[in-house]
C-alpha cells in the first residue's frame, strides 16, 4: 500500500493546530518528507478507527486517550481505542476497545482522521478527571503547549463536568496547567512541590546578566527568592554536560541564585526529599526588596 501523504494546509483544515503538528513530528507520529509534506508514522491508525466506528452506535465519538492522541497531546501511551457513547448505549464487545458511557453530551466535536472526535478540551478534562495526578498534569501542560486548547477552554470544560467523578482533581490541575513546561518531569516536579505545600514554581525562567542579556534558562524557579530547581536526566551524566552544568552553577551562584538539582530517583521514589530541600532553600532566602 502506498504511503499516504498530507500537505500542511490539509492537516490544519482537519483540525490540527500548528503546535499539534510540530509536536506530532517531535514524538514521531508524523514524519516530514518534504517542504510542507508529511507522512503518518502509523498509516493504518486512521483505518482502524474508521473500521471500528462502523460497529459502534451512531452517536459514538473518539475521546480520552485516543482523542488526545489525535489532537496531538497523547502523552500517556494507551494501546486500546477509547470512545464516548451516551449513557445506556448498547456497545458490542470489541477487542481493544474501551467505551465510556457519559451523561454529559459531547459538544464541539471535530473530524480528525475522518472520524468524529471530542474537542481537545473535553479529552483533556476527561483524562484530568480519571488519570493519576502525576500523569494528568503533564498531559494538561502538553495540551496547552502544543496549542490544542487554551486555558479558558479547559476552565469552561471543567465547569461543564461539575458533579462528575474526579472533577475536583481536574479543577485543581487545570489551575496549575502551564504551557511553558517543556517536559513531563518538569510538570511532575511542579506538582510534587505544590502537593508538598509550597507555592507553584514558575517554569522556564530566564536569568539575565548585568546588561540585561538572557544567559541561563532554569527548568523551574522562584524569581523573587532566587531559588532555582533543575531536573537532571540521563543527558546530564555526560562529561561534556557535567562541565557545562558546573559552569552554569558557578555563574548562577555569582548572581545570587540558590540551586537545587533532582533526579528521577528523587522525583519518583523520595518526593518528600524534593519538598524538604526546596523548602529549606526558600527559607534561607529572603525576597529582595525593590
Amino acid at each position: 500500500m502506498a504511503e499516504k501523504l498530507f500537505r500542511y494546509p490539509e492537516l490544519l483544515r482537519a483540525g490540527s493546530s500548528r503546535g499539534a503538528v510540530r509536536h506530532a513530528v517531535e514524538v514521531g507520529r508524523l514524519r516530514r518528507v518534504g517542504r510542507g509534506i508529511y507522512a503518518a508514522a502509523a498509516p493504518d491508525f486512521g483505518e482502524d478507527l474508521r473500521a471500528t466506528l462502523l460497529r459502534l452506535p451512531p452517536e459514538a465519538v473518539f475521546g480520552f486517550h485516543t482523542g488526545a492522541r489525535l489532537h496531538g497531546f497523547g502523552d500517556v501511551p494507551q494501546a486500546s481505542l477509547h470512545v464516548i457513547v451516551p449513557a445506556s448505549s448498547v456497545v458490542p464487545k470489541i477487542s481493544g476497545l474501551i467505551a465510556h458511557e457519559s451523561v454529559l453530551p459531547v459538544r464541539d466535536q471535530v473530524l480528525l482522521a475522518d472520524v468524529p472526535v471530542a474537542s481537545a478540551a473535553r479529552c483533556a478534562v476527561d483524562l484530568a478527571r480519571t488519570l493519576p495526578r502525576m500523569d494528568a498534569l503533564p498531559l494538561l501542560d502538553l495540551a496547552l503547549r502544543c496549542g490544542a486548547c487554551q486555558p479558558a477552554d479547559l476552565r469552561r470544560e471543567t465547569a461543564r463536568h461539575a458533579g462528575l467523578r474526579g472533577v475536583c482533581q481536574a479543577r485543581q490541575l487545570v489551575r496549575l496547567a502551564d504551557a511553558r513546561s517543556e517536559c513531563r518531569q518538569e510538570s511532575q516536579l511542579r506538582l510534587v512541590l505544590v502537593d508538598g505545600g509550597l507555592p507553584p514554581p514558575e517554569p522556564q525562567i530566564w536569568v539575565h546578566d548585568e546588561w540585561g542579556n538572557a544567559v541561563v534558562r532554569l527548568d523551574l524557579g522562584y524569581q523573587e527568592s532566587k531559588v532555582g530547581i533543575e531536573y537532571d536526566g540521563r543527558s546530564h551524566l555526560t562529561r561534556e554536560r557535567l562541565r557545562t552544568d558546573r559552569a552554569r552553577m558557578n555563574w548562577l551562584s555569582a548572581q545570587g541564585w540558590t540551586m537545587r538539582h533532582f533526579t528521577a530517583r528523587d522525583l519518583y521514589h523520595r518526593p518528600r526529599y524534593v519538598v524538604d530541600q526546596t523548602r529549606q532553600a526558600l527559607s534561607s532566602r529572603r525576597p529582595e526588596r525593590r
